[in-house]
C-alpha cells in the first residue's frame, strides 16, 4: 500500500492521535473576538512592544525547525513585531526548555516545545526544571505521525502478520532507534508491550541512521516519519506495515492503523506546540492563544504543514495544559513497564 508521497524532514518525536481536518475555507487571520486585540506587559506596555524570542531546542533544518520557520513570519505579521528564532540543540531538547524556564515572564521568550519534552522527565532521574510548574501552556500546533517500515526481506505484508512473525520467534526480529530512551524506542516498546512481543532493540546516533540501517537491511524495523518513509517507499527499499496514529490519517488516508490491526490501543505520534514561561500574564498567553490557533488553521498553513507530514491540531490553553499532563503520565508508565534504564 503506497502513501501519497510528501516532501519535509522526519519528525522525531512522540504523541497521540491526529483529529485535525482541513476547513473548507481558509480563516481570515485576525484575533476572534474576546481575544483582545491588545495584551499588556506588567508595566502597562502594548505587547508585544519589541522583537520575542523563539527558542528550539534542536538543531536548524530538522523538523522541529521547520515548524517553527513555517509559523513564524505568519505570527510575526499578526502580532506586529519580530520572531527571532534561536536554535539551542542540546540533550535531546533540554538546554533550550531549561533556558526558556529561566526567562524573564513577560511573553518576549517562547518554546517551540516537542513531544521529546514530555520524555524527558521518565527518562532523566533529575531535571532543572519542572515541566509542568515552570512554564505556561500556550497551544498545540502538529501532530507528526509515524509509520512502521519494515525491511523487505522481512516476511510480513501487514501487521497481524508481523506481530504472528515476532510471537512464533522471539528475540529474533530487531528494530532500529535513535537512542535509549528516544521516541522510537519508547513506540517500539508500546509494540512489544500491546503486541506481548519480544523483538530487540537496536540504538543508533540519529534517526536517519535507524532509517537508512533498516533500508539497508540490517535491522528488520523501525518507526519513521512519513516523509522519511515515503521515498525509501516509493524506491521498495522498505514496505509499511501501518500507520501509528489511533484513527487513520489524512496525510496517507489509506494506510492502516496499528489500532485497528490488532494492537488496540496503540495511539502516539510526534508533536509540537509553544510554551512560555509560568506567570506570564494571561491576558498575553491569551492573544498568543488566539494567533497561533488562528495561523495554524489557515488553508495556507495547513498545505505548508502537510507538506512536512505534519497534521495541524490546535488546542486551547486548557486542552493543551492537560494533554502535556497525560504525555507525561503515559511516557512515565512506558518507561517503567518496559523497564528502560534511567539516566
Amino acid at each position: 500500500m503506497k502513501a501519497s508521497v510528501l516532501t519535509g524532514v522526519a519528525c522525531a518525536c512522540l504523541a497521540g492521535s491526529v483529529s485535525a481536518q482541513s476547513p473548507a475555507t481558509e480563516p481570515v487571520l485576525s484575533l476572534p473576538k474576546g481575544a483582545g486585540p491588545v495584551a499588556s506587559t506588567s508595566s502597562g506596555q502594548a505587547y508585544p512592544a519589541k522583537p520575542i524570542k523563539f527558542m528550539v531546542g534542536f538543531a536548524a533544518g530538522g523538523a522541529a525547525d521547520v515548524t517553527a520557520r513555517l509559523l513564524a513570519p505568519k505570527l510575526s505579521e499578526l502580532l506586529g513585531q519580530q520572531i527571532v528564532i534561536e536554535n539551542r540543540g542540546g540533550s535531546g531538547g533540554l538546554l533550550a526548555t531549561d533556558a526558556v524556564a529561566k526567562s524573564p515572564a513577560d511573553g518576549y521568550t517562547l518554546l517551540l516545545m516537542s513531544a521529546a519534552d514530555t520524555v524527558q522527565p521518565a527518562v532523566r532521574r533529575k531535571l532543572p526544571y519542572n515541566l509542568e510548574r515552570d512554564f505556561a501552556p500556550v497551544s498545540r500546533m502538529v501532530f507528526g505521525p509515524w509509520f512502521l517500515v519494515v525491511h523487505p526481506s522481512v516476511p510480513a505484508r501487514n501487521i497481524r502478520e508481523l506481530v504472528a512473525l515476532a510471537r512464533a520467534n522471539p528475540g529474533k526480529l530487531n528494530y532500529a532507534s535513535s537512542g535509549v530512551g528516544s521516541s522510537a524506542h519508547l513506540v517500539s516498546e508500546l509494540l512489544n508491550s500491546l503486541g506481548q512481543l519480544k523483538i530487540a532493540h537496536v540504538p543508533y546516533r540519529g534517526t536517519s541512521d535507524g532509517v537508512t540501517a533498516t533500508a539497508s537491511g540490517e535491522v528488520d524495523m523501525i518507526f519513521a516519519s512519513i516523509p522519511a518513509s515515503t521515498p525509501l517507499m516509493n524506491a521498495n527499499r522498505v514496505r509499511a506495515l501501518g500507520v501509528t496514529t489511533g484513527q487513520r490519517t489524512p496525510l496517507a488516508p489509506h494506510m492502516p492503523t496499528l489500532n485497528e490491526s490488532g494492537l488496540s490501543g496503540f495511539d502516539r505520534s510526534g508533536w509540537y506546540g509553544v510554551l512560555a514561561p509560568a506567570n506570564v500574564p494571561r491576558e498575553i498567553v491569551t492573544r498568543l492563544n488566539a494567533a497561533i490557533v488562528k495561523i495554524v488553521n489557515t488553508m495556507e498553513m495547513k498545505e505548508a504543514f502537510m507538506k512536512q507530514g505534519l497534521d495541524p491540531a490546535p488546542t486551547t490553553i486548557e486542552e493543551f495544559g492537560a494533554f502535556i499532563r497525560s504525555e507525561i503520565t503515559q511516557n512515565i508508565k512506558l518507561v517503567k513497564a518496559a523497564g528502560i534504564k534511567v539516566e
